[in-house]
């Protein structure tokens, strides 16, 4: 816990789920945050929670590197963790030059401003997904197994470690790269999402809504235990043997989508809502999840929620959040 005292950490992507969570483990650790923030939405979890009014908010875009840059530089930034993205599969196959120009560009500006200010970075986290692997003959992903991204979200975060490696090898940046599982919990807006949208259509009285036949695997890694991986690869990358280096973080039991919806459904006791099976994903992996072997060895990483554990609270976070939109 006194890792983390007084250090000054920038956070990118703060409003998103990931950075919400880890902002507010942050504060509870005594940590200097600046958050770089593109728009200011009050629904997100880092307005919700108050915590928005405990960082220094840097409003500016990944895809201008002056605002990275000024936030590293103003705010004397010891560790950057890197977590802003487009992060929704059909965006980016709806429209990737937005994807490719949030999550390629805006990567290749944070390393940058990186490196120009490296009298202060000392650690870069720069954040993957599971999903730059793509399809592969076998599974669990392992960090060694080639990256076979094909779709365009796929290679944005594949494009994303190849950057982070460039800079590491080529300039000595002190970065490593985690790859997630599906990250859930309370905080994502995205509705297109299985777990946050399964739990308001069950709360409104309606059919869930899957896009892909149901039957497709994934990994899903409960935010909080996400927060604890960022924070434990930010402080293992002060040692320079973790430099360049690649880790998967899940909960290591896949389950498929249908079964997700099952457990959700259970929880709020809507068995009777059946879901919508619209078989109609596109740019989709059919099965995924990961080997977290290696941080647990290293990093000493576990999850700490199991899959039940996790929904549940999920599930409160949601019942009270719409409840504080009808009140």
């Amino acid at each position: 816990m006194n890792y983390w005292r007084d250090k000054r950490v920038l956070v990118t992507g703060a409003t998103g789920i990931v950075g919400s969570w880890l902002i507010k483990e942050l504060l509870d650790r005594r940590a200097f945050v600046a958050a770089l923030v593109l728009d200011a939405d009050p629904q997100t979890e880092l307005f919700r929670s108050g915590n928005v009014h405990r960082v220094a908010v840097v409003n500016g875009r990944l895809e201008e590197i002056g605002d990275i840059e000024r936030a590293i530089n103003v705010y004397e930034t010891e560790t950057v963790i890197h977590l802003g993205a487009q992060t929704i599969v059909p965006v980016a196959h709806r429209n990737p030059l937005a994807t490719f120009e949030a999550n390629i560009r805006g990567t290749y500006h944070l390393l940058e401003a990186c490196r120009r200010q490296s009298v202060l970075v000392k650690q870069v986290v720069v954040a993957s997904s599971d999903k730059a692997y793509g399809e592969q003959p076998e599974l669990p992903y392992t960090e060694d197994m080639p990256l076979h991204g094909r779709h365009p979200y796929d290679v944005s975060k594949a494009c994303v470690e190849h950057l982070a490696m460039a800079y590491h090898h080529s300039y000595g940046l002190p970065v490593a790269v985690s790859r997630c599982g599906n990250i859930y919990g309370g905080g994502d807006l995205n509705w297109s999402r299985i777990v946050p949208g399964t739990i308001r259509s069950l709360l409104r009285g309606e059919r869930p809504v899957l896009r892909s036949d149901g039957t497709f695997l994934r990994d899903y890694l409960y935010v909080k235990d996400a927060a604890e991986a960022y924070l434990c690869l930010a402080e293992a990358v002060s040692s320079p043997q973790m430099h360049g280096e690649v880790f998967n973080f899940g909960p290591a039991s896949p389950v498929s989508v249908i079964e997700l919806v099952t457990r959700l459904q259970k929880l709020l006791g809507r068995e009777d809502l059946c879901p919508q099976i619209l078989n109609s994903a596109a740019g989709e992996i059919r099965n995924q999840y990961l080997s977290a072997e290696k941080a647990r060895r290293s990093l000493h990483w576990t999850c700490e929620y199991d899959l039940d554990r996790g929904l549940a609270e999920t599930v409160e976070w949601y019942r009270t959040f719409f409840e504080d939109q009808a009140a």
